[in-house]
């Protein structure tokens, strides 16, 4: 009954901005869900927030139990625990007066995040933890291809 869902989410850009990817693991119990996706041109950083989008609307809607979600990017991380809470008090603008970047996915993720109870942790990336190099897979995956490959 103490089972948890585990989310592991990554993105990937080829250039910077370039095409991206973004990509997910799922893990409940002994079952697993793989997701990826991308975009021709984007941000690494804006993959990073996709992929934690993507995997929170995956979620099934009757889900209720708990979520520790990880992930590789302290924008990620530190946007949705620390930093949205000023941003949205401020109008959706940077301690600076300058608007927030991305601030469509920061307002999609914010609300994908207050559905439900999540456990938001870090992880270093290529550091050889499954979860994240499996995500970074799914991340480069996901990678719109044109000629090479």
């Amino acid at each position: 009954m103490s089972k948890e869902l585990i989310i592991y989410t990554d993105g990937a850009c080829s250039g910077n901005p370039g095409p991206g990817g973004w990509g997910v693991l799922m893990k409940f119990g002994d079952k697993e869900k793989e997701i990826w996706g991308g975009e021709d041109d984007t941000t690494n950083n804006r993959m990073e927030l996709m992929a934690a989008i993507q995997a929170l609307r995956a979620i099934k809607p009757d889900y209720s139990g708990k979520i520790t979600l990880w992930t590789d990017s302290t924008y990620v991380l530190k946007g949705i625990t620390e930093w949205i809470h000023g941003w949205k008090a401020r109008g959706w603008k940077k301690s600076d007066k300058k608007p927030v970047l991305n601030k469509d996915l920061w307002q999609e993720l914010d609300i994908e995040n207050n559905k439900r109870d999540i456990h938001w942790k870090w992880v270093k990336g290529h550091a050889g933890e499954e979860g994240n190099e499996r995500a970074d897979e799914l991340a480069r995956r996901g990678i719109p291809r044109d000629e090479e490959e």
